[in-house]
């Protein structure tokens, strides 16, 4: 970080509360001052950046826009393709544990428009269905007419959008979660009674962690101000979630640091909440062959017979470790399951 940021740092407005160190009233004072120390001492951007320089990105014209994208190719022209779709509050981060493990694929990893280091964005409208006909424009023009997409949080809902407007390209789904836009439309009525309380304890989990996202929905503006001024409010904001919603020790301090630094150093905490703010359509069923993992550790782990109410699950995964970034988390748990969802595509070309 330079040294007008650690100036900014050092003058950090300290804030305490009646609740300062209560964990379930989100990030403790002593955490967060750990954080902010470490931030302004110790800390070195600039190692972590030649390091993300170093990915094979590349730059394609899609959907009327820019979108930068990892891609790794594998020696062999005809291997498979791997659409890897992250989440929010993360970047192309979330996957580059299991890169290296997945060098016999062709990997695609786009930076989601509005995420660190994705072409700044600068209009409206850029909703999860957008994206998707980005990320599809995206891979037509590399030259892959058909791929299997992985993803969760927001990547999960792209990702289901994707398969629903373009079932001939999707070969197969591997996903984390169910795309939780889901739980507002249907029937309880129509689900299996475990489904059914499913939803229930869904129903809880936004009532008593779902804040934000009313807050990213309704008032993006006043709260990217809030965030986008103060390194120590976006750290307080981001870090409650990435250790809250991970299984354990999931992030070392210089881990954490650097998740959150490439939002302040990129800018994009603002625009990173266009697909809160824009709204998704999701279909009602998606026929694609679709690998569910169900990390024991994240933040709604859905039972198999809510998920099959929406997608055609035919391997349903569950695993005792791992939270919400499961890819950082488990990286082997999780490549292993994108290669089951590999395989179903291979299987549905052979016999489609």
């Amino acid at each position: 970080m330079d040294d007008a940021m650690r100036e900014r740092l050092r003058r950090t407005r300290r804030v305490t509360t009646p609740w300062s160190d209560d964990e379930a009233r989100g990030i403790t004072g002593a955490r967060l001052d750990e954080l902010l120390d470490r931030w302004v001492d110790g800390y070195d951007w600039s190692v972590h950046e030649r390091r993300i320089e170093e990915f094979p990105w590349e730059t394609v014209q899609a959907g009327g826009t820019e979108l930068r994208v990892i891609h790794q190719r594998s020696t062999d022209p005809g291997a498979p393709v791997a659409v890897l779709l992250h989440g929010w509050p993360d970047s192309i981060l979330r996957f580059e544990r299991v890169l290296p493990l997945l060098t016999d694929l062709h990997v695609v990893v786009p930076a989601l428009p509005g995420f660190p280091f994705a072409t700044p964005l600068t209009a409206s409208g850029m909703s999860a269905n957008r994206i998707a006909g980005i990320v599809a424009d995206a891979l037509e023009e590399l030259g892959y007419p058909r791929y299997t997409v992985s993803g969760g949080d927001v990547g999960g809902t792209v990702a289901e959008i994707l398969a629903g407007q373009h079932p001939d390209r999707v070969a197969a789904l591997h996903l984390t979660n169910v795309a939780p836009q889901h739980a507002f439309s249907v029937d309880p009525a129509k689900l299996a009674p475990d489904a059914a309380d499913y939803l229930g304890r869904a129903a809880q989990w936004f009532r008593a962690q779902g804040g934000y996202i009313a807050e990213q929905s309704t008032r993006p503006n006043t709260l990217a101000v809030a965030l986008g001024d103060s390194p120590a409010g976006l750290a307080a904001w981001l870090v409650e979630k990435l250790e809250s919603w991970s299984d354990g020790p999931a992030f070392t301090t210089e881990e954490l640091l650097t998740w959150v630094s490439a939002y302040w150093v990129t800018g994009t905490i603002g625009t990173s909440f266009a697909t809160y703010t824009e709204s998704a359509v999701l279909p009602d069923r998606i026929d694609t062959p679709t690998v569910l993992s169900v990390f024991a550790h994240d933040t709604k782990p859905e039972p198999r017979s809510y998920a099959e109410a929406f997608l055609n699950i035919r391997e349903y995964v569950e695993h005792p470790a791992g939270g919400h970034f499961a890819a950082w988390e488990q990286p082997e748990a999780y490549t292993g399951d994108l290669r089951r969802a590999v395989g179903l595509g291979a299987a549905q070309s052979v016999t489609g």
